[in-house]
C-alpha cells in the first residue's frame, strides 16, 4: 500500500527584523511557549521541519537547551509526545541559513510570509492559491511567521509573497493573534483534510 502524499512544508518563526508597537526594528525574544505549542502543530500537520530564526547566539543556545531537555534528558522520559514533536525544531542565524539547512539540494522552493495585513508591492497568495502549489503543484513552501508586530515590509516584499491574513469576525475584524494560534489556524486551512 503506498503512502499517502504529505506536501513539502517548512515553517520559520522570525524573530529579527521585526516591528514592535511603535514600529521600530527590533529583535524579540524567543519564548517558551512558541517553542513547544508550534512544534506540536507543525507534528499534527505533517510539517517536514520548523525553525526558530534568531540572530542572537544566545537566543538560540536557549532554545537548545529546552530541546536537549525535552529530546535527551529527563523531558524525553518524563513525556514521549513532546519529545517526538520537538524532533521536528531546529534554529539557525538567519532565514537564508535554515533555508539552506532544509533545502541543501537547492531545489525550486516557495518563500511565503505570513502578516495581519496585507503588504503593498508583496506576491498576495490566497489560502486557496498555496493549497494548489502544494498540494496540485508539488512544490516545497517555507512558511515564514513574524512575532512581535510582525516583519517589515521590505522585508516581506523581497519574500515569493505574503499568504492573506486571517480575518476576525466582523464588525471588529480583530487582527492580533498569538503566532500560536496563527500558526494552527494556516496549518489546518492548509495541511488538514478539507
Amino acid at each position: 500500500m503506498s503512502q499517502p502524499f504529505v506536501p513539502k512544508l517548512a515553517i520559520g518563526l522570525l524573530h529579527y527584523p521585526i516591528l514592535d508597537s511603535k514600529k521600530d526594528l527590533v529583535a524579540t525574544n524567543v519564548t517558551n511557549f512558541d517553542i513547544h505549542d508550534i512544534a506540536r502543530a507543525c507534528t499534527v500537520y505533517g510539517v517536514d521541519q520548523y525553525y526558530i530564526i534568531h540572530p542572537m547566539k544566545e537566543q538560540l543556545m536557549f532554545v537548545e537547551r529546552i530541546l536537549d531537555h525535552w529530546k535527551t534528558g529527563e523531558g524525553s522520559a518524563y513525556n514521549p509526545y513532546r519529545q517526538r514533536a520537538l524532533n521536528r525544531v531546529k534554529t539557525a542565524p538567519s532565514l537564508e541559513q535554515a533555508i539552506n539547512d532544509w533545502n541543501p539540494d537547492n531545489q525550486a522552493i516557495l518563500t511565503i510570509g505570513t502578516h495581519a495585513r496585507a503588504v503593498e508591492g508583496a506576491p498576495f497568495y490566497t489560502i486557496n492559491d498555496l493549497k494548489q502549489v502544494l498540494w496540485e503543484q508539488k512544490k516545497s513552501v517555507f512558511l515564514v511567521f513574524g512575532t512581535g508586530f510582525g516583519m517589515t515590509d521590505e522585508y516581506m516584499r523581497n519574500l515569493g509573497g505574503v499568504l492573506e491574513s486571517i480575518r476576525g469576525a466582523p464588525p471588529k475584524d480583530f487582527r492580533h493573534l498569538s503566532v500560536r494560534s496563527a500558526v494552527s489556524i494556516y496549518l489546518d486551512r492548509l495541511m488538514g483534510p478539507w
